[in-house]
């Protein structure tokens, strides 16, 4: 089967033929039909994460089943299935308490050397499931059978970058009704997160990001102003449409410190601060520490935006369904596994907002 290889860091990614990877007893085989760029493969393939090359990047994807472990009782064949950037095995401590997001069976399903490269070294995937691939093999806890309309490319976003960015604002932010909102970086998990603080019911949804385009399509999503940082402190800008008092929940949603900090200073005294964005591996972050404790704002982190994927995929998908949720507008770019190379560059330059592998 044809997989995509990222063998050396900032290097073009590699299309080759290699095995299809053997089927373990709590393994499934999906053929994948469609599969989203993340922010979080760039950094995979530029070196600024933690996991080694070689690697299969890809991580948002859905496709149909085509074969099972003895073991697997979540799906079975000919199920169509979506895929998570983070397993749920629905029966250790963190899935029974409600963080099935830090699931127990992360570090060992992430880790796992599925594929085996034309040199003999073993490869793991991006988060377990490696979907720049015409086939991937993943642990059952990393997907969920799904029934809907919705298109393959629509449906691959919620794997990980729409539901990171919805769950933020839903899940971890818990935005309110009437409340206001500024969001930093509006690709397509700003857009999300965008999209969640509208369906929450906020009143002013500020969107933060250099990008015209971007810019552009935040006000589709929901987004009643807009903010170059090129044209001014984006601090003060934000201050200046919140009567001066700051936003009620602020999101970074990039992964730079400074735009963290900067996310930070945008919140009112006792609002929310929560960083959406995946920073590089060494970052550090530096708060004033009186001025921090004394404003009382609240600052979480957001795992895949809190989101339980058995709970909440099929709860996401009813949102889209229902055109609560808009998808589609989220896709600037179709590609085919041969044109990779250009939708990595494309997601490099914050050119579009998505881009789908199909």
């Amino acid at each position: 089967m044809r997989v995509v290889v990222a063998y050396e860091a900032g290097q073009p990614l590699v299309l080759e033929d290699l095995p299809t990877p053997d089927v373990g007893s709590r393994d499934v085989l999906v053929r994948l039909a469609a599969s989203g760029i993340c922010h979080t493969d760039l950094n995979v393939i530029d070196g600024r994460s933690p996991l080694p090359l070689p690697i299969v990047p890809g991580h948002e994807g859905c496709g149909t089943v085509e074969a099972v472990g003895p073991e697997v009782r979540r799906v079975k064949v000919g199920d169509r299935v979506l895929a998570s950037v983070t397993p749920a095995c629905g029966s250790c401590w963190w899935c029974l308490n409600g963080m099935s997001n830090h699931c127990e069976l992360n570090p060992a399903v992430k880790a796992a050397a599925r594929f085996t490269l034309a040199d003999g070294r073993r490869a793991a995937a991006v988060c377990g499931c490696g979907t720049f691939a015409e086939m991937m093999v993943v642990d059952e806890a990393s997907v969920v059978a799904v029934r809907t309309d919705l298109a393959d490319e629509q449906l691959a976003l919620l794997g990980c970058g729409v539901t990171t960015g919805l769950g933020a604002a839903l899940n971890t932010a818990g935005v309110t009704p009437g409340s206001s909102v500024a969001v930093i970086g509006c690709g397509g998990v700003g857009q999300s997160v965008i999209q969640g603080a509208r369906i929450a019911g906020a009143a002013d949804i500020i969107a933060v990001d250099p990008v015209t385009g971007r810019r552009e399509a935040s006000a589709g999503m929901g987004a009643n102003h807009t903010i170059d940082p090129a044209e001014g402190d984006p601090v003060e800008q934000v201050l200046a449409l919140t009567a001066g008092r700051g936003a009620d929940h602020t999101f970074e949603v990039v992964g730079r410190p400074e735009l963290m900090v900067q996310a930070v200073d945008m919140a009112r005294p006792e609002g929310t601060v929560t960083f959406v964005g995946m920073p590089a591996v060494g970052d550090l972050l530096t708060l004033p520490a009186i001025k921090t404790v004394f404003s009382g704002k609240r600052i979480s982190g957001s795992v895949i935006g809190g989101s339980q994927i058995l709970r909440d995929f099929p709860r996401y998908i009813r949102l889209a369904e229902s055109g609560r949720l808009d998808l589609g507008s989220l896709i600037s770019r179709r590609i085919t596994l041969d044109e990779i190379n250009l939708g990595i560059d494309a997601a490099r330059a914050g050119d579009g907002v998505r881009t789908v592998v199909r």
